[in-house]
């Protein structure tokens, strides 16, 4: 698959690439990161979750991660944060809701069930996708986001143990089924099946974990105005504790939801990834 777009930068390469996917029925976009070494060796892949309204372009233009990924080597991976384009009534009314907001879960709902499958993109045909077309070392996988995407980082590991070496979160949507973000993306996605719901909330994932004890990062700003009403950390926090499960919960003082914060901090999550992918 040859990219759409490729920019030299530090040492590496940013690439952009379209291809046609078979769970959401549409072209999807995302952009990568290719450390020099991949001229001469396979490399881990580090995927990351952007939150509500990004495209595949916010991460890689905003985040500042390319020195540290570049210095251990990692290639990252940004996908969209939604399907494009299909055309459903009112998927463009709202920034929480529809386009740039499916929140990384497979739609049952009519009509976004025939095209709203995220959590399927990112977990089966994205890896399949990168697997194919760009030199990662299988199996050496992690993953990582930022609000919406950080809940969709979250779930995404938990759902699947043993699929990453390790997780690490921005402001992550912790406990949506309890927030009004949540709360409006599984109704309109999954309907009235609160069973659905709670398969897809971080914090009720973790009180019934039981797989590998690894260690997760999040970094959370004090200042961030969705704090309280939208993110709740404490209540994973405290989900994490009951099932034993390490957590470096970080309450950044005065730090906000923006990607300032992200950008601040990246280079802490890209070397906590980099211990797993490299000592299995």
């Amino acid at each position: 698959m040859n990219p759409v777009s490729s920019i030299k930068a530090f040492g590496g390469l940013v690439q952009k690439f379209v291809h046609k996917s078979a769970s959401l029925n549409c072209e999807m976009t995302y952009t990568v990161f290719l450390p020099s070494i991949v001229r001469e060796s396979k490399a881990p892949v580090l995927y990351y979750l952007s939150g509500l309204t990004c495209t595949p372009d916010n991460f890689i233009t905003k985040a500042g991660a390319f020195a540290a990924a570049e210095r251990h080597g990692i290639i990252l991976v940004a996908p969209d944060t939604s399907p494009r384009g299909v055309d459903i009534p009112g998927e463009d009314d709202s920034y929480d809701f529809g386009s740039a907001a499916g929140f990384y879960v497979d739609a049952t709902e009519a009509p976004w069930s025939s095209h709203y499958k995220m959590y399927t993109y990112v977990v089966e045909d994205l890896p399949a996708v990168i697997q194919q077309s760009l030199p990662v070392i299988p199996g050496a996988q992690s993953i990582t986001g930022h609000s919406m995407g950080g809940h969709g980082a979250l779930t995404i590991y938990l759902k699947n143990p043993g699929m990453y070496r390790s997780v690490s979160a921005f402001s992550p949507i912790c406990n949506p089924t309890q927030c009004p973000w949540g709360e409006k993306a599984f109704s309109g996605y999954l309907g009235d099946n609160k069973q659905a719901w709670e398969s897809h909330d971080a914090t009720v994932l973790m009180s019934e974990y039981d797989g590998p004890k690894n260690s997760i990062l999040i970094d959370q700003g004090t200042a961030d105005q969705f704090l309280e009403e939208q993110l709740m950390p404490h209540r994973f926090q405290q989900a994490c504790e009951g099932s034993g499960v390490p957590l470096y919960l970080r309450m950044q003082e005065g730090y906000d939801h923006s990607y300032f914060f992200i950008s601040t901090f990246i280079e802490d999550h890209i070397s906590f990834h980099s211990l797993a992918l490299k000592n299995p």
